[in-house]
């Protein structure tokens, strides 16, 4: 097999109903695009039979290399570990559940022919997806704009091809708590997006539930914006300023023998709002405490179990 000049990169994480689907219609795209091709899947830690699958499609096709993980690390480390072992002039960067259709991948070759180092996909359409799902994705985008200085497309996802120059400076970005679209956005070069419809899953439950999208937007926000950090020190300035206020009048009203404002109540009021207020800083605080601990460790962002690949030209 000669060196590849496109690499597919796609985690895999319990999919063995639709890898062979998945496989199927890669194949019959890359190879239509008459170049020499790879397809690296990144087994993340899977429990059903989606490495045996991995395995007979890497032993029928020399095209198929996989990267077995030692556990799950979840999916943007299984994308970093795909780009790290990825051989190509270009890689494409998809997931494995079909709901980004592999069809789409040539007109992302198109447009890095024309010059462009970022090729990613913009969700048009999404089948399948909740009211509620397409409402907080469109908040998360929104929070991203309003708190960060990178700029990351409305409905562009993972789904992106991305040119040997970036991957080589992707591969230097080690932090542990990962958001790969904005690392993308953060490194620059020439970048343009491909419109598409996404698909409802092939088959399956989704692997990102609220829980994890939760995760994934604090390490979006926290990774790239210390707005956060300010907010905490501006809304104690303002409450500061707000109790000096109440200070005043509360000694003016009692200066003119009118009964000033008090009670159990407003004062449990107010206590509960000052140690509520604390506790959501303290917790923000505690987010950039745990990422900074996360680098000192400088622990490997995954271990490898095992690789199946054939060496070019093998």
């Amino acid at each position: 097999m000669t060196r590849p000049k496109i690499s597919v990169v796609a985690p895999v994480f319990n999919e063995e109903e639709t890898l062979p689907e998945f496989y199927r219609r890669v194949r019959a795209v890359m190879d239509g695009l008459g170049e020499p091709w790879e397809l690296v899947l990144v087994d993340d830690g899977s429990t059903d039979g989606s490495f045996q699958i991995c395995r007979e499609l890497h032993e029928q096709d020399p095209h198929v290399r996989v990267v077995r993980f030692a556990r799950n690390f979840g999916h943007q480390i299984a994308i970093t570990a795909g780009m790290d072992y990825a051989r190509g002039d270009a890689v494409v960067t998809i997931d494995s559940d079909l709901q980004d259709p592999p069809e789409v991948i040539p007109e992302l070759v198109a447009r890095w022919r024309e010059g462009y180092h970022v090729v990613y996909g913009v969700r048009t359409e999404r089948e399948g997806e909740t009211w509620f799902k397409l409402f907080t994705a469109r908040l998360f985008y929104r929070l991203i704009a309003a708190l960060t200085d990178i700029r990351i497309p409305m409905e562009a996802g993972d789904f992106r091809l991305l040119d040997r120059k970036v991957v080589e400076d992707m591969r230097r970005l080690r932090e542990h708590r990962r958001f790969i679209r904005g690392m993308t956005s953060w490194v620059g070069y020439r970048q343009v997006g491909v419109p598409y419809h996404r698909h409802a899953r092939f088959a399956g439950q989704t692997k990102y539930p609220f829980r994890k999208m939760f995760r994934l937007a604090l390490d979006a926000i926290t990774g790239f914006s210390d707005v956060p950090l300010r907010l905490a020190w501006t809304f104690g300035v303002v409450l500061l300023l707000l109790g000096l206020v109440l200070g005043l009048v509360l000694l003016g009203l009692r200066l003119a023998g009118q009964a000033p404002l008090a009670g159990q109540g407003l004062m449990l009021t107010v206590a509960i709002l000052l140690s509520g207020t604390q506790l959501l800083f303290l917790g923000i605080l505690g987010e950039y405490l745990a990422r900074i601990y996360d680098e000192v460790r400088n622990r490997p962002l995954y271990t490898v179990m095992e690789v199946l690949e054939r060496e070019p030209g093998g």
